[in-house]
């Protein structure tokens, strides 16, 4: 077949034929009917993803290229920050951000073992695991209702010699205070990390000013996982305007090296075997300096190329979330004396990854959750509930070591025990909305 080609007229066959694949065998979706699965979450895409990723995997360059340059930047366009670096999961951007803390090129503001961070029970553990790994102390706080994000008027309560960050996410697309808290962070010189992964595309106005969450702290971080606002399958990045934080979060991703050349090239910095670094010998070879202690977290560019494709829909991806979660909770005021509906914070404009439904005294949510299901909709719970609660807090609980605790958590406990929340993906129609509405409805009415 290829004989007679160029390899660039091959590859434009074999692209075509993708796009011809993709339109006949994927995205072919049915009218729905109800009772049909609805899953809390899907993935929405077309051809443009496959042929990017067939593109990619075609030149087989595999870790990150061209790709995973141009997502970079593209998405660092949108955000409106300099610095953007791919890593391979959202839990890796969380790493990648809290270890970059730890530098010795922070000085006196850097996070040594021992100093505490401030942070919430009520999410997703892997806001917390990194500062525990490395040996810092997480200072849980309450969060409210109906907003389920951290309690801001905790935050000077929570404050000790030793703390040194603020470290906590969006919940479900919800922005936190970000005004409370960047000033507190201001004030007492700490740093701040959005974990902005469930909250991609929410904005918040600060001082002012229309800002996207992740971009107002010191640090942000997204996830790419399939149910997020975009997808790369796996994937997340880490960013920032901080040009020290960049090169911190550059080497903590990459190995821990000194070395900030790109793959497949060397000598950047001009001076590969002409310095003295460390204790090592004079022009020890640059790219095996190590000024960290880091991992691997890069991507792949085959997830990048998917990424290229999604980010160009993205914008359309949050307007239909903000659309999909507004018709839901104008269907389900009709039973506001059941359930506690969610609020956005002030001076907000959540684009929401999910739908927060809190039973009200006296309704059982369990029964609840199980109507909803045999209904054929998917739910969850608002993550751990209460992290603290879990079988990985049990040797620290008992010991009464290695995290702090202010106020009781009564809130994020009601939540554990009485929330849930459905989905409000960009691929779900009027008619899923409907029929979400209708059997959430029926179930509160039935018990």
């Amino acid at each position: 077949m290829f004989d007679n080609m160029s390899k660039k007229e091959a590859q434009d066959h074999i692209l075509d034929l993708v796009k011809e694949y993709c339109d006949k065998y994927h995205n072919i979706q049915g009218e729905y009917k109800p009772g049909d699965r609805i899953s809390y979450a899907g993935r929405v895409y077309d051809s443009d993803e496959m042929i990017n990723l067939v593109d990619s995997s075609l030149e087989f360059w595999l870790t990150g290229g061209r790709y995973t340059r141009q997502f970079e930047r593209e998405f660092g366009k949108y955000l409106g920050l300099k610095y953007v670096s791919l890593v391979n999961s959202g839990s890796s951007a969380n790493l990648c951000a809290f270890m970059s803390l730890t530098s010795p090129l922070l000085g006196e503001r850097r996070v040594k073992r021992g100093d505490e961070v401030i942070t919430v029970a009520c999410g997703f553990p892997t806001t917390v695991t990194p500062a525990i790994l490395f040996g810092a102390v997480p200072v849980f706080v309450d969060v409210t209702l109906p907003q389920y994000n951290i309690d801001v008027s905790m935050l000077e309560k929570a404050l000790s010699k030793k703390t040194k960050a603020v470290m906590v996410a969006h919940t479900l697309g919800n922005p936190f205070d970000l005004g409370a808290v960047k000033d507190f962070c201001d004030k007492h010189n700490l740093w701040l990390v959005e974990d902005n992964c469930d909250a991609l595309g929410s904005t918040y106005t600060y001082k002012g000013e229309e800002r996207f969450t992740g971009t107002v702290g010191d640090i942000g971080t997204s996830s790419f996982y399939p149910p997020h606002h975009m997808t790369m399958g796996e994937g997340g990045a880490v960013y920032t305007s901080n040009p020290l934080l960049h090169k911190i979060i550059r080497s903590v991703r990459d190995w821990g090296r000194d070395c900030y050349c790109e793959s497949g090239r060397d000598n950047t910095c001009g001076c590969r075997h002409s310095a003295q670094y460390g204790e090592l010998p004079f022009g020890y070879d640059h790219k095996y300096v190590y000024s960290h202690f880091g991992y691997n977290l890069k991507v792949t560019d085959m997830q990048a190329a998917i990424g290229c494709a999604q980010l160009k829909k993205f914008p359309s991806f949050v307007e239909k979330r903000k659309y999909n979660h507004a018709k839901l909770k104008d269907l389900l005021k009709c039973v506001e004396d059941k359930i506690i509906l969610p609020k956005p914070c002030e001076n907000s404009s959540p684009s929401w990854f999910g739908f927060l439904i809190t039973c009200r005294e006296g309704v059982d949510r369990a029964k609840v959750v199980e109507s909803v299901e045999k209904a054929g909709i998917q739910t969850r719970m608002l993550f751990a509930g209460n992290l603290l609660r879990h079988p990985c807090f049990d040797e620290m609980r008992s010991n009464k070591e290695g995290y702090r605790v202010v106020g009781d958590l009564s809130v994020t406990d009601r939540i554990m025990k009485d929330t849930f929340w459905v989905g409000v993906y960009p691929g779900m129609t009027d008619a899923m909305i409907e029929y979400m509405a209708e059997s959430i409805i029926k179930a509160l009415t039935i018990l």
